[in-house]
């Protein structure tokens, strides 16, 4: 029964009292920080790849994925009203569903969270590619993606990627205040470009690229939801920050529940404007959708302010994300699952600032060797899965904690969870065999190393 030890509520929450995190975030920093994590590579990337999946439908899949966010969202608000503790799901689990299950989904986070930054720094080099060559400035083709992912050329090393993952890194490690500062101004900036894209482009949407509306049928909208859920991945790294929130058990739901609503409609007006102009089949092996059809609609001017605001966009994802992910390693390393120096503290700083170097580094790398296609579907069965365990926990909580103060509960209570869970497992159904053999040897990897390592060195083992 050790393996389903849990933590005592009233001790985390102690704990995090005397972390040595400075308390500074506010409601709209949270909101921001959601909205940068959420606008990225979903709105100006993988537009054009669920298009192709749905056609003009791809409104509807956004919906779909967005209402399976929304039923976890719902819960992980709870959550973070009654346990305003750093690392997001996995700290949930630790005190409701046991120590070898946060264990796994502490796993499971470490891979979705580090692949998220390795992706979106893959799309950041394409935007950024793209901008330097309206300046006739061209990096070596050999420095321009990871081997493979240009067919007919010989690349060996992204390096933009790589630049961009280190220089988030050291901005990080840095400082909590001076980190939400710079998203907060590149949030605002690539909401105003998506604004204008939208104000632009409604005058030259031609309705009959909207027929067939579902040429792919209910299949193409389905698997187009589970490709797209990339796009809505970033929310849940705001619990990450519970310890440096000023007043976490009412400013967290806000900016988990804001930064979803903002995010979906955005997504779905861009995307019903985006494919009523372009017809969806021209978007084969577009990197670039957003801009394209503004350049299709003749309004390169346009293409151009959303290049620069699709590299602010990604530049803010990257930043949220490396920031969660740090946080998340910091709680399992003071719970003892990791070792010791990963929890340690910046005496200056007061950021986890070896944690944060770490994890920079390592992915760093696999965003200069790895292809994005690799990367994506990855990164969704990761999120899938903690959205499942996140409404299940929800449930234990009520039951074996009524009396736990909770500034915002979750609504409807049995079902809202339940249907938060079907909603993922059927997304995940719709994922590749392929990924489904990688993601459960990694979770093959992670048990071994929670039996040889982190079950004899965790704090509640006397570790």
């Amino acid at each position: 029964m050790s393996l389903f030890r849990t933590k005592n509520i009233e001790a985390m929450l102690a704990a995090a009292r005397d972390d040595g995190l400075k308390k500074v975030l506010g409601p709209v920093d949270l909101i921001l920080m959601g909205i940068g994590a959420i606008i990225g590579t979903g709105i100006f990337v993988l537009t054009g790849t669920g298009a192709l999946t749905a056609g003009p439908a791809l409104t509807v899949s956004f919906v779909i994925a967005a209402l399976a966010c929304g039923f976890a969202a719902l819960c992980y608000a709870e959550f973070a009203s009654a346990i305003p503790v750093s690392g997001s799901i996995y700290t949930y689990s630790y005190a409701t569903l046991g120590e070898i299950v946060a264990w796994m989904i502490g796993w499971d986070l470490l891979l979705e969270y580090g692949l998220a930054t390795s992706a979106v720094s893959v799309g950041w080099s394409g935007y950024f590619q793209s901008l330097m060559a309206g300046f006739g400035i061209h990096l070596p083709v050999i420095l321009t993606a990871a081997p493979g992912a240009v067919p007919g050329s010989q690349t060996l090393f992204n390096l933009p990627a790589a630049v961009i993952m280190l220089l988030i890194t050291w901005i990080v490690s840095y400082g909590v205040r001076e980190s939400t500062r710079l998203n907060n101004v590149m949030v605002a900036i690539k909401i105003a470009v998506v604004l204008l894209f939208i104000a632009v482009g409604v005058w030259h949407v031609k309705p009959a690229n909207w027929h067939p509306f579902a040429p792919f049928g209910l299949d193409g909208i389905f698997n187009a939801a589970a490709l797209v859920f990339f796009a809505f991945i970033g929310f849940d790294a705001v619990t990450s920050a519970a310890e440096e929130v000023r007043n976490p058990r009412r400013d967290l739901p806000v900016g988990i529940i804001g930064s979803l609503a903002v995010c979906t409609v955005l997504y779905v007006t861009v995307a019903a404007i985006m494919t009523g102009i372009v017809p969806f089949a021209k978007f084969a092996g577009i990197d670039h959708p957003v801009s394209l059809a503004l350049q299709y609609a003749g309004q390169n001017w346009v293409a151009g302010f959303v290049d620069l605001g699709a590299i602010l966009g990604m530049t803010t994802v990257i930043l949220v994300m490396t920031f969660g992910q740090t946080r998340i390693i910091f709680a399992m390393s003071r719970d003892g699952l990791l070792p010791e120096r990963l929890s340690k503290v910046h005496p200056v700083h007061a950021t986890p600032f070896f944690a944060t170097w770490t994890v920079g580094i390592v992915f760093a790398f696999i965003a200069a060797f790895v292809p994005l296609n690799v990367l994506a579907e990855l990164i969704n069965i990761g999120t899938l899965s903690a959205f499942t365990l996140i409404s299940v926990a929800v449930l234990v909580l009520r039951k074996t904690r009524p009396d736990l103060p909770r500034a915002f509960r979750c609504p409807g209570v049995p079902v809202v969870p339940l249907l938060s869970v079907g909603f993922c497992l059927f997304l995940m159904a719709h994922l590749q065999a392929l990924t489904w053999i990688a993601f459960s040897s990694w979770l093959a990897i992670g048990l071994a190393i929670y039996f040889l390592y982190a079950r004899r060195n965790a704090v509640l083992h006397g570790g």
